[in-house]
């Protein structure tokens, strides 16, 4: 399951089939989980120096179709800032083509529908909840219990803590227990998890990640 996979299934109601409707910049965040696990598995990476620019380090094809699309279009984009390649990645249905990839292994269900009898509406309910439910396990382990995360829980949890969402995934009633599980997310995100081999990149697409995903959502708050 790739990490963009699992943000999806964190955020869409396994009853309703719709996503979270507190949580914002939901295709900047897929895309830029697509980014960081591209970094995890050494395709990306940022360049020395003060410049940081994205660079391409193996074109090889990952054998899953979200992460190879993104590979492929970021060839347009090397040398760019890796904040300025999440708007380009989070464009062409992101969000719909890894709902549909779900749907198609049996993980969600695709409903059809219409509001008020007019207006055409896709929901997509769980079909087969198991790795959510480990996930949420996982998530629950780390962010309240405390544990150490490994690489991609961690690149998760940074995704999530971006769109201010680690508290909003986990079944937590009382505030004070979302404010420490939102803490502890920041900390993660911010804090050196990666490994040897990959943690200068991962943290530098990691931060411009946060960056780019944070900036839309201040920008709709102010409008506001």
């Amino acid at each position: 399951m790739l990490i963009a996979e699992d943000l999806v299934l964190l955020v869409f109601d396994d009853e309703t089939g719709k996503p979270d409707s507190t949580v914002t910049n939901l295709a900047y965040a897929l895309a830029g989980a697509l980014l960081i696990e591209l970094g995890i598995e050494n395709r990306v990476g940022v360049g020395e120096g003060s410049k940081g620019r994205l660079e391409l380090l193996d074109r090889t094809p990952t054998g899953r179709q979200a992460l190879d699309d993104a590979l492929a279009k970021l060839e347009k984009y090397e040398g760019r800032k890796p904040k300025d390649v999440i708007a380009p990645l989070s464009g062409q249905r992101l969000t719909e083509r890894l709902l549909e990839g779900l749907a198609e292994r049996g993980v969600l269900r695709r409903e059809e529908g219409k509001v008020l009898k007019l207006f055409p509406v896709t929901r997509w309910p769980a079909e087969d909840s198991a790795h959510e439910l480990k996930l949420r396990e996982t998530l629950n382990a780390v962010l309240v219990d405390g544990q150490d995360p490994d690489e991609r829980t961690a690149a998760l949890i940074a995704v999530l803590a971006a769109i201010k969402a680690a508290s909003k995934v986990l079944d937590l009633p009382e505030r004070a227990d979302r404010k420490a599980v939102d803490r502890r997310a920041k900390e993660i995100a911010e804090g050196n998890w990666g490994s040897v081999a990959t943690r200068k990149a991962v943290e530098d697409l990691t931060a411009a990640v946060m960056t780019a995903v944070m900036i839309p959502a201040i920008v709709t708050t102010t409008a506001s």
